[in-house]
């Protein structure tokens, strides 16, 4: 099936030219399009407009030269709900997921450890550093499934806004589960407060182990594993359920198989869906929104609008200072969006050797999951170097291979290395990314190239993705893969702005569906949800709420 995007077809601009509809979604990312299908679903007649010719936001697939079909942002699927999958039926519009089993990560002593979905199999990795650790991880892996059991279901609630009778019923009930959770109440506190650091010492004495689990709590977030606030981050990454179960997974046709699928699923629902159309701002009169003025000059007109760009263009730029208190522009002007995440992609040859990976006793042909992170301390040095402006010496690294398990995304042999990592700060101190981006990309390379020699043997070409390239080609708010930092004065009922952490915004009518919202970014897909069925409410239900 050909992109949804690249053009717009001369029967969607006679169906536009009608201007008027009930929803208009700003941004055809993940979470909008989920928001699309659901108001399709709802019987409400709705228009996506897209800034750029294709659909999918950060979760694209993009050939970046020819033959190489790039996940050029977002990778793998970890967060999307089974439920949305199942709700929206996309494997009925060509999505399908191939989950992986494992994590290895090697140390610089020559060892290793692979962390699997087989709990038994973890343990004996474990028993290799620490015969404790192993007795103990069976525990830490329950309490985690309880507390990201609370957390998930937390997730599919809309926040409350104001203390009406219905959130304080809200509120109680949820604290009526949370008192359930007996003394792992405590550990979730610390989990909510502590660094990953502090939290994993409670559980376990291997660095290794420490290592390979603290790794999750500064992925996309500009912390290290010392800062308060981070073991949150490594919560907030095991909120996927695939087919009813957590884990990690590829998809077909890289990550733009999910956003192509869901496309398609909005559009058999009804939606109309324009690319190559900017968003200027959005139409106001008497405090509501009625409708949107693209770059080019058109207009269309909605009882609703749900926009899907992150919470300070959403305030400062679609709706305007001009139209928002000044103690909500103030809030949302102090949201942090810094971010210290980079994205490397590579076109290879073949295929690299670790040095440490042996696939006849290990059982693999190739490492499916990698984290570059031996070292609590590794993780703290590369968070240092950004703190005063500098690309980490040695950043941490997520290194995959899409192409194992989808060998179509590459010419016959040939294959895709994604590099995620961190952490490379959106401003440089005395300098510029345009002068630092390939003297970074090479030190990308030779920290790799410490665990797989002959890598530089491998490459044909790179694409070197800075914060302030993710925030240019992708709208991601100073290349901030979440829309907005994961700190406990920022999720929830908090997230983007106190007031407003239930979809809504000043604007009647007005709404933001994206990553800024609760419950967070990444691939995620429930703020898009959340978000339609407020609007959803508001439009079949009461009409347009008023605030106060």
């Amino acid at each position: 099936m050909a992109p949804i995007g690249g053009h717009r077809a001369e029967e969607e601009q006679a169906m536009a030219g009608a201007g008027s509809y009930d929803a208009i979604v700003i941004g055809g990312g993940h979470n909008g399009l989920v928001a699309a299908a659901y108001l399709g679903k709802a019987g409400l007649r709705t228009l996506v407009l897209e800034r750029r010719g294709i659909v999918g936001g950060s979760c694209v697939t993009e050939e970046v030269w020819p033959g190489f079909h790039v996940s050029t942002t977002s990778y793998v699927l970890s967060m999307f709900h089974g439920r949305l999958m199942e709700e929206l039926e996309l494997h009925r519009f060509g999505f399908e997921l191939i989950p992986t089993d494992n994590l290895f990560v090697p140390f610089e002593d020559g060892r290793y450890m692979i962390l699997w979905d087989d709990e038994a199999k973890t343990c004996a990795e474990i028993a290799k550093f620490s015969k404790r650790d192993a007795e103990r991880y069976p525990e830490y892996n329950r309490f985690l499934a309880q507390a990201a059991g609370f957390v998930r279901e937390l997730a599919w609630k809309t926040p409350p806004a104001s203390l009406s009778p219905g959130a304080a019923r809200d509120m109680l009930e949820l604290g009526w589960k949370f008192r359930k959770m007996g003394g792992a109440a405590f550990r979730f506190i610390d989990l909510m407060t502590e660094s990953v650091v502090d939290f994993l010492d409670r559980w376990f004495e291997s660095d290794q182990l420490k290592a390979t689990l603290a790794y999750y709590g500064v992925i996309g977030n500009f912390k290290g594993p010392m800062t308060p606030g981070s073991a949150y981050v490594l919560l907030h990454h095991l909120m996927g359920e695939h087919e009813g179960a957590g884990g990690w997974g590829f998809i077909r046709g890289g990550m733009g198989g999910l956003t192509q699928a869901l496309a398609r699923c909005a559009q058999a629902a009804g939606a109309t869906i324009l690319t190559d159309a900017e968003v200027e701002r959005v139409t106001i009169r008497d405090g509501r929104a009625v409708g949107v003025a693209l770059a080019n000059g058109d207009t269309y007109t909605a009882r609703a609008i749900l926009s899907n760009a992150d919470p300070k263009t959403t305030y400062l730029r679609l709706i305007g200072r001009e139209n928002l208190d000044g103690d909500v522009v103030a809030e949302i002007e102090s949201y942090k969006t810094f971010s210290t995440a980079f994205k490397i992609n590579f076109a290879l040859d073949h295929l690299p050797t670790y040095s440490t990976f042996d696939r006849e006793k290990i059982g693999l042909p190739f490492p499916t999951y990698i984290h570059i992170g031996p070292t609590v301390e590794y993780l703290e040095r590369a968070y240092d170097d950004a703190k005063y402006g500098r690309p980490s010496t040695r950043p941490f690294l997520s290194p995959v291979v899409p192409t194992l398990t989808d060998p179509s995304l590459a010419p016959e042999g040939k294959h895709i290395l994604n590099v995620f990592g961190g952490h490379a700060p959106y401003e440089l101190a005395g300098t510029t990314w345009d002068e630092e981006r390939e003297t970074f990309a090479d030190t990308v390379v030779e920290t790799l190239a410490e665990f797989a020699p002959d890598l530089r043997d491998c490459i044909i070409d790179r694409q070197i993705l800075m914060p302030p390239d993710l925030e240019r080609i992708y709208a991601l708010p100073q290349g901030h893969i979440f829309h907005g930092e994961l700190t406990l004065d920022q999720l929830f009922f908090l997230r983007p702005v106190p007031g407003y952490g239930d979809y809504r915004t000043p604007i009647r009518g007005m709404y933001l569906c994206g990553s800024g919202t609760h419950p967070g970014g990444g691939v995620y897909g429930l703020p898009g949800h959340n978000a339609a069925r407020e609007a959803i409410r508001d439009l079949k239900g009461r009409g347009l709420r008023r605030r106060g």
